[in-house]
């Protein structure tokens, strides 16, 4: 099982991408959280989403049968 090359820089920037919206996805919504502000909590929840369809994007891709 050999990983196609072609592909390289999307993978990497959905990867990485996701990664990070997660990453800010969980400190706005902590910080909107605490300071209860309904904005920064929806962004960070959004981002949250964005970050988990990224990735799961990714995995789907990846798990791709060759055909």
């Amino acid at each position: 099982m050999v990983a196609q090359t072609s592909d390289g820089h999307l993978f990497l920037f959905k990867k990485l991408g996701g990664l990070f919206a997660i990453i800010a996805g969980c400190l706005l919504t902590a910080v909107g959280v605490t300071f209860e502000s309904t904005d920064t909590t929806v962004i960070g929840i959004l981002l949250l989403v964005l970050g988990a369809v990224l990735l799961v994007l990714k995995i789907m891709r990846r798990n791709q049968q060759p055909g």
